[in-house]
């Protein structure tokens, strides 16, 4: 699964330079995670690294996108060939 930022955000600014995939960007009230960029960092790290140090705990993986470790790794290798190709 892709992760969600929930409406408990506080707005503080760790998450977005943690994501290696630029998933993470300021919306318009709170931050949010782009889905199809996000990998839950698979290919990268071994956990989420914007889990690890969001201090409310509001990022949940997100029921809407259901994706397995696969399919995440997929995802990771189509991510890397794109920004290989814009190099």
């Amino acid at each position: 699964m892709a992760l969600m930022i929930t409406d408990e955000c506080i707005n503080c600014d760790v998450c977005e330079p943690e994501c290696p995939n630029d998933a993470i960007y300021q919306g318009e009230d709170i931050y949010e995670i782009d889905a199809e960029k996000c990998t839950e960092c698979v290919g990268h790290f071994d956990n989420p690294q914007c889990q690890e140090v969001c201090p409310v705990d509001c990022i949940p993986l997100n029921p809407m996108k259901v994706e397995g470790k696969n399919e995440l790794l997929q995802k990771y290798e189509r991510l890397m060939k794109t920004i290989q190709t814009s190099s």
